[in-house]
């Protein structure tokens, strides 16, 4: 089966988000809820496009099964997938077109 299978992929809702100062890059510290799986956090470089403030409440698709990385204080255990925007810096989330069940996996 292919690696991508093993990836797995599923959707969260972002119920608290702050800014990451002591980040070496920009970056804003997500606590997402995927239902089930329950609460898991993230820290991502998405301040080109999104404030804290702006995220309660999006949905965000998200890797949950990597290993959770230590970034400065912070611990990041799921990769939230976005891609590029008209800039290298400016990342745009994945997210779905409608609210989904939380914690569904993208198939």
């Amino acid at each position: 089966m292919s690696a991508f299978f093993d990836t797995e992929m599923r959707v969260g809702k972002v119920v608290r988000a702050e800014s990451f100062k002591e980040a070496r890059k920009p970056a804003i510290k997500l606590w997402i809820d995927f239902g089930k799986v329950g609460i898991k956090k993230s820290s991502a470089q998405i301040t080109e496009n999104y404030t804290p403030e702006a995220l309660i409440g999006k949905y965000v698709i998200a890797v949950i099964n990597l290993e959770p990385r230590q970034i400065g204080p912070f611990i990041s255990e799921v990769l939230v997938l976005g891609v590029n925007g008209d800039n290298e810096n400016e990342i745009v989330l994945l997210t779905p077109e409608k609210p989904v069940k939380l914690g569904s996996r993208v198939h």
